[in-house]
């Protein structure tokens, strides 16, 4: 697996129980607000709401909470703008590090993430210093306990529509194009498989080896982005032993 992919597992898993839940409400309902304003607010007819309403019920944001950012995106309801904004910069060794926001302020925003750069050893770079190195791909982790073997399990995600398989210790992970991502991901849980996490996201395609103290140096500073108000998703190409992500997890 991904190192930024098991990280995100982990994170997720502290996301659940700590004080970081309420800021995860608030990200989600921005998504969903954005994804109404700009598709409409009928999940039926807007694939990216349906994607975003899916996700805050997942970390279990009450009905209440996403019906109203909704209807703020459709203007059936005063609401803050909220602008999508990507900033690209570098961590400690080389490390590229991809950042999504959704902000109604981009001079606020700009100076704090330039700012958590800084701070923790990193640069913040200029449009399209990293970007290239990354493509918007659905990353499924499925359980290898009770799932087939490699050769079944290939034959299922790619009759599925899946375009690779990977094989990472405990699970296997499954990459969709964005577009086949839900199509992949039902048909394998209907086929009983265990999924452990699935989410679009931002897939490097070249890694930078991390270890020791450096590890830890990049992690918090992906971890300080992460905590940003305004930041979505924090993606960056870093290969960090499974041992340190946990530890530090």
């Amino acid at each position: 697996m991904s190192g930024h992919s098991k990280w995100s597992t982990i994170k997720r898993k502290k996301e659940a129980t700590d004080k970081r839940r309420s800021a995860m409400f608030a990200r989600v309902l921005r998504a969903v607000e954005l994804a109404a304003r700009e598709g409409g607010g009928s999940i039926d007819a807007n694939p990216t709401l349906a994607s975003a309403v899916e996700k805050a019920r997942g970390f279990s944001v009450p009905n209440d909470n996403i019906d109203r950012a909704i209807k703020r995106g459709t203007g059936e309801i005063e609401g803050a703008r909220y602008d999508e904004v990507t900033y690209e910069g570098y961590a400690p060794g080389g490390v590229a590090v991809l950042v999504e926001a959704m902000t109604d302020n981009r001079n606020r925003t700009s100076q704090e993430l330039r700012h958590t750069f800084t701070r923790l050893g990193g640069n913040l770079g200029d449009p399209g210093s990293t970007a290239w190195m990354f493509q918007r791909k659905g990353v499924i982790l499925v359980e290898k306990a009770g799932a087939p073997d490699e050769e079944g399990m290939l034959e299922l995600a790619l009759d599925a529509g899946a375009e690779d398989l990977r094989d990472s210790e405990s699970h296997w992970e499954v990459i969709t194009d964005p577009a086949a991502f839900g199509r992949v991901r039902d048909a394998l849980s209907d086929g009983g498989l265990s999924l452990t996490s699935a989410e679009v996201t931002m897939e490097p395609s070249v890694s930078v080896p991390v270890e020791g103290s450096r590890a830890r140096s990049v992690l918090a500073l992906v971890e300080a982005l992460e905590d940003n108000e305004d930041v979505q998703g924090v993606y960056a190409n870093f290969d960090i032993p499974d041992e340190v992500l946990a530890q530090v997890g």
